[in-house]
């Protein structure tokens, strides 16, 4: 297992993240994301930490706070200590049918904290991420909220999910200049087959040495190795009656029949090769995986050995390539002579005009 900083902290987490989104079961969606029960969850929770794996990451939402509490069991029952595990969790979904049972609210984000707390067994969270965007709540409401809980050592670092790039730069801005407790992680769906936050988020965190937590890195499934154009609805899979999260199916197609020669050439899988793509990518902190059983585990846990080589990786970047948009294709037209001392585009434009 590799390990790296949390963003721009001191923390160092597995670059394999165990997501417990399939534990309990709870209702509606949650049924159908998986039913892990206690048993399984414990055998799963120490496959993790044999394989190296310290981070876990939950929400209060997952099965109405069932993931937490079925997480924080496991730890209690194989007697891991807390200080070998960094545990994250989120806030922001309506947990109850009260008014203020949602949201980004001061009072939701300390009623939620100490609720979370209680489920996981525990008395600090290392990483609290809000789950989603609050377009009610001001923003330096919500930070002040996070900052406070971190002043009381309830929660060690702060994160959000789902974020779009100009309120991510607003939050980073607001802390910088309040001096609070700022961002130093967002979760985001990142996948080889929707690269959509290689547009302005990426760029974002790079610079703002932003760490970057990845959910559903084989798209719903999709990169599982179950689907590809001749098997587009396979019956064992989630994603058959889920279909989330939106994906240009002809490019995922496109990039399966690419990733296929590449697993068949390592002696692994698509959904290996899937997973090792994220993990060359230094923007990315840590990526979540979430298995129903054991062997999904322990095939995820095996792309941290994979060693995609430099041939593998730009066949997989042109098939998954985002099309052009504005102002991304403007930008390194108008800098071509900038960042290359040699490029002379007076010349080029005096021979453009000539041959028109």
């Amino acid at each position: 297992m590799k390990y790296k900083t949390l963003g721009d902290t001191g923390l160092l987490v597995s670059t394999l993240c165990f997501g417990a989104m399939t534990f309990h079961g709870g209702r509606g969606l949650f049924a159908m994301m998986g039913g892990t029960q206690q048993d399984e969850a414990d055998e799963l929770v120490k496959k993790c930490i044999d394989s190296g794996i310290n981070f876990f990451d939950t929400a209060d939402i997952y099965s109405e706070g069932g993931s937490e509490e079925m997480l924080g069991q496991s730890f209690r029952n194989l007697g891991i200590q807390r200080k070998d595990v960094v545990i994250a969790t989120k806030c922001v979904g309506r947990m109850g049918p009260r008014h203020n049972d949602i949201g980004a609210s001061r009072k939701h984000i300390i009623e939620a904290v100490d609720e979370s707390l209680h489920r996981l067994q525990t008395d600090y969270i290392d990483l609290y991420q809000l789950h989603g965007s609050d377009s009610v709540t001001p923003l330096e409401e919500q930070l002040r909220a996070l900052d406070t809980l971190v002043q009381q050592g309830k929660v060690r670092y702060i994160g959000c999910s789902n974020w779009a790039a100009w309120r991510l730069q607003r939050a980073l801005d607001i802390s910088e200049f309040k001096n609070l407790a700022h961002f130093n992680t967002l979760q985001a769906y990142y996948s080889i087959a929707g690269r959509d936050l290689e547009r302005e988020l990426i760029p974002l965190m790079e610079n703002s040495k932003t760490g970057l937590l990845v959910w559903s890195p084989l798209a719903g499934g999709l990169l599982s190795g179950k689907f590809d154009r001749n098997n587009q609805r396979p019956e064992d899979s989630r994603r058959s009656q889920f279909d989330f999260p939106i994906v240009d199916k002809e490019r995922a197609w496109n990039i399966i029949d690419t990733m296929k020669p590449i697993a068949e050439a390592h002696g692994s899988t698509v959904a290996k090769v899937a997973l090792a793509w994220l993990l060359s990518k230094p923007v990315v902190t840590s990526v979540i995986i979430g298995a129903k059983n054991m062997k999904q585990l322990e095939d995820n846990i095996g792309a941290v050995d994979l060693n995609l080589t430099d041939d593998d990786l730009k066949k997989l970047d042109a098939v998954s390539a985002l099309p052009p948009e504005y102002p991304g294709w403007m930008i390194p037209f108008q800098n071509m002579d900038r960042l290359d001392p040699d490029f002379d585009r007076w010349a080029a434009l005096q021979e453009h005009a000539a041959v028109k």
